[in-house]
């Protein structure tokens, strides 16, 4: 019961931590960024990233238009003129919608800078995200509405001061939740690396040879710590900082145990089989 109560009080301390981690990383990603012109009549661009590519350096960015007041029809089914959106240089496409139309939503490309996807879990990028609205050939203020979908990275929005145009500056982080999980990796490679220079030693400089449960168990380590690292959420290329910090070295540290182990082994049963002299 002593013991009990300790780690009793440990669980519930962690859970009430990471509930107030999840509820503000919650918080964070329904957060709607609201920017550009408060005029009645106007265009409404509501932009949410839905998938952020590191590897191709884009985003997905799902665009939902609805013209508003005199720019509309059917509560903002249809522009009664036609309408375009010119989008930032980053943007791959610019968006057009026919008079009289229904509008729908359309998925845009947008090119990332900055950062490394070999930093990973800690690469950083930037981008920007621009509409400039045109009704009937004439240029109509803009209001854009900004979130995001992606859950393995958290975007940070700053406006940028504008007429009637519709302009945000992102930077893209790795989310909390990944980044814990990812240094968890990196410390569960080190204790298993550590783990098996512990058994290493031990069957070393014993009077034993060749143990063969403490050899599968160093083998099943080194082939399952490949396994584990792929797991990492958002799929690293090889080379990251994951495993520059721990995956690679791990690696080297078993194997060179379990080459160790195996040598040792192999001369003590050879002397314990050698013919007395």
């Amino acid at each position: 019961m002593p013991l009990l109560i300790p780690i009793a009080i440990l669980i519930v301390v962690a859970v009430a931590v990471g509930s107030w981690l999840q509820f503000t990383e919650r918080q964070t990603a329904d957060t709607v960024h609201t920017v550009g012109s408060s005029a009645a009549d106007r265009v409404d661009v509501e932009a949410v990233v839905q998938s952020v590519d590191a590897v191709g350096r884009e985003l997905v960015l799902r665009v939902w238009v609805t013209p508003r007041g005199a720019l509309g029809e059917a509560d903002g089914a249809a522009p009664v003129a036609d309408l375009s959106l010119d989008t930032s240089g980053a943007t791959l496409s610019d968006l057009k919608f026919a008079a009289h139309e229904r509008v729908a939503a359309r998925d845009v490309q947008v090119s990332l800078t900055g950062g490394s996807i070999s930093d990973y879990p800690f690469d950083t990028y930037e981008t920007d995200i621009a509409f400039r609205a045109r009704s009937g050939g004439e240029q109509v203020p803009v209001r854009m509405l900004f979130s995001n979908n992606d859950t393995l990275f958290s975007v940070s929005a700053e406006p940028v001061p504008s007429r009637q145009e519709a302009v945000v500056a992102l930077g893209l982080t790795r989310s909390g939740s990944l980044l814990v999980f990812a240094v968890f990796m990196m410390v569960v490679m080190w204790a298993l690396a550590a783990s098996v220079i512990i058994g290493a030693w031990y069957l070393a400089t014993g009077s034993e040879g060749l143990v063969w449960p403490g050899l599968a168990w160093m083998a099943a380590t080194l082939f399952a710590l490949a396994a584990f690292r792929n797991t990492a959420p958002g799929t690293p290329p090889i080379g990251c900082v994951l495993d520059w910090f721990a995956f690679l070295w791990a690696e080297t540290v078993i194997a060179l145990c379990l080459v160790t182990v195996v040598i040792t082994g192999v001369t003590k049963g050879l002397r314990h089989d050698a013919p007395p002299a």
